[in-house]
């Protein structure tokens, strides 16, 4: 089997088990165990938590003590039998807690598997600026087949979609052992402060402008990506409480309407590689804020009816604001890094995406929509997404003049190989 195709099998199997459950556990908590509505958010902050420490953590592991592709794998089994377990808890609380375990296992793999593929594509002498996107698009594609999975197979409020997230993760974790060695480069014997000592060198990182800075805005992109995890899926489910969309097809496949956003993800992950080459990193990452701030505009004026273009183009726009952000993010970092410290650098834009940045979403937007925007008769949603998208303009704007990085096609070509 070739690497491209064993690194395929590894983002795909990523993505899927994140896909079973993600999008549906809502269905779970309200429809099947009927639990309270203001505990439900704390449920997408596990992720946040997590991410604060764990992709850090793990980075310094493997950057110094333990080959990526065996913690990979480790982290991969353990958050697997945590998944076994969560059809038996019983109450909201413990819920919480069990998510919260299964994301301090998950979470940290994110940036890992970068690790690992970037590692094993330039040992095999390939190019990871074309080779890394084609496979990287196998994992949105896991998500996707997750997703219909879980949906199709009447799953989506159902205990199973943990067993089939479980049964994934476990596969995983055995077959994280295969992959090439991902041996850790910042091992030596010759460090002299406790800093580097312990592995904490990357957090120098927050001193360079130009790291910081992007690492900042990280953060509130992180914060974007969370607005849409929340509330999406609900925003579409709540046309039903308009009579003239009740029985809309949008109501009625609320989920599967929201997988468009996913499918659009693997056509510009294909197209990454032209656009870096073409306008360089920091140009890329300037249309994903753009695309953010289309996302949550054309939702605000989207309908099941003679506007449901909007929202089928804002889950298409979805693909560019995820994508071009989170992978370019992801490159910038590894032309950007001495070796001894990258994975410990992709833990820490792990942390400041999915971590500060999913709390920092969260909590806020769950206290400005609660406080501003709902009422006795609902949600007023026109203006919860007119407001997220004046909040992304005002990123995209303060990108754009403050972080100053020019394209240079060698930073490209020094990725690549």
């Amino acid at each position: 089997m070739s690497i491209k195709l064993r690194l395929t099998v590894m983002s795909f199997l990523q993505f899927f088990v994140w896909g079973a459950w993600l999008i549906t556990v809502a269905n779970y908590w309200f429809g099947t165990k009927h639990w309270d509505g203001a505990q439900f958010g704390a449920i997408f902050s596990t992720m946040g938590i997590a991410s604060i420490f764990m992709p850090t953590l793990c980075g310094i592991i493997a950057d110094r003590w333990i080959n990526a592709e065996k913690l990979y794998g480790a982290l991969h089994i353990l958050g697997g039998l945590t998944l076994f377990y969560v059809p038996q808890v019983t109450s909201p609380t413990d819920f919480f807690w069990v998510i919260l375990v299964a994301m301090i296992f998950y979470m940290p793999t994110i940036a890992l598997s970068n690790s690992v593929a970037y590692n094993a594509l330039k040992k095999g002498n390939l190019d990871v600026v074309k080779d890394f996107p084609p496979i990287r698009v196998w994992g949105t594609v896991g998500f996707i087949v997750a997703m219909w999975i879980t949906n199709l197979t009447d799953n989506k409020a159902s205990e199973n979609q943990f067993y089939i997230a479980a049964i994934a993760a476990v596969f995983l974790g055995v077959y994280a052992f295969t992959l090439p060695k991902c041996l850790p480069e910042g091992k030596t014997t010759d460090s002299k402060s406790f800093i580097d000592l312990i592995g904490l060198s990357s957090f120098k990182l927050f001193a360079d402008y130009k790291l910081a800075l992007f690492f900042l805005f990280s953060m509130f992109l992180g914060a974007a990506l969370q607005l849409t995890n929340a509330y999406g899926d609900v925003y579409l489910d709540d046309f039903k409480l308009l009579p003239e969309y009740a029985d809309s097809l949008v109501v009625k496949y609320s989920t599967i309407i929201m997988s468009i956003s996913q499918i659009s993800e693997t056509l510009f992950i294909l197209a990454i590689p032209f656009f870096l080459k073409r306008f360089g990193i920091k140009q890329v990452m300037l249309f994903s804020m753009i695309a953010w701030v289309l996302r949550f505009g054309l939702f605000a004026y989207g309908n099941p009816g003679d506007g449901l273009w909007m929202i089928i183009m804002s889950c298409i726009v979805y693909g560019m604001a995820f994508d071009f952000f989170n992978i370019s993010g992801s490159l910038f970092i590894e032309t950007s890094t001495d070796s001894t410290i990258r994975s410990s650098a992709q833990g820490l834009f792990m942390m400041m995406t999915n971590g500060f940045g999913a709390i920092f979403g969260s909590i806020t937007s769950g206290y400005i929509i609660e406080k501003y925007f709902t009422t006795p008769e609902g949600k007023d949603w026109h203006m919860i997404w007119l407001t997220f998208a004046i909040y992304a303009l005002v990123i995209t704007v303060a990108f754009a003049i403050f972080f100053k990085h020019k394209h240079n096609p060698t930073e490209i070509e020094q990725v690549s190989h």
